[in-house]
């Protein structure tokens, strides 16, 4: 495989996966975070309707549960923490590109591409370490327990 193959076939490809990737977490992320905001600043302001409503009582119930469907989404799915983590190996090809590319740092001795080629496949493998080990770990309490035991 030649230089530019390695580049274009490979590195390009990992750098532009991972940025859809961290664009996609960060969006679920911030969209079920603002969300989850939204439901639980309401709650105050329906419980204090709910004397003598049973419809608004009804509704209060809705959003706790709501809450805790998102809360446990954000648990489960990891967003942050897997937009911050592929953001960060994103950042870190481009950083072994730009120096492979003006042969700077390890990069200045010949033949740099297998250097290249070890410490890319070294932040990749590291990364899908990381991503395994984090499936394998309980979901933490979630804000979702902590808003059913404040309304009860």
């Amino acid at each position: 495989m030649t230089e530019q193959e390695y580049l274009d076939q490979r590195l390009d490809s990992q750098v532009q996966w991972y940025d859809r990737r961290a664009a996609t977490n960060q969006h679920w992320y911030r969209a079920l975070r603002v969300l989850e905001v939204i439901l639980a600043s309401s709650i105050p302001l329906f419980s204090s309707l709910v004397q003598g409503s049973p419809p608004i009582g009804i509704l209060v119930s809705v959003i706790s549960v709501s809450i805790a469907i998102v809360s446990g989404l954000l648990g489960l799915y990891k967003f942050q923490e897997n937009w911050i983590e592929y953001r960060a190996t994103a950042e870190a090809l481009k950083h072994e590109k730009f120096l492979f590319l003006t042969r700077s740092g390890p990069y200045s001795v010949e033949p740099a591409l297998p250097i290249l080629v070890e410490r890319v496949e070294g932040l990749i493998s590291k990364e899908g370490t990381a991503w395994s080990s984090s499936m394998r770990q309980p979901v933490a309490r979630g804000a979702h327990e902590e808003v059913a035991s404040a309304t009860q």
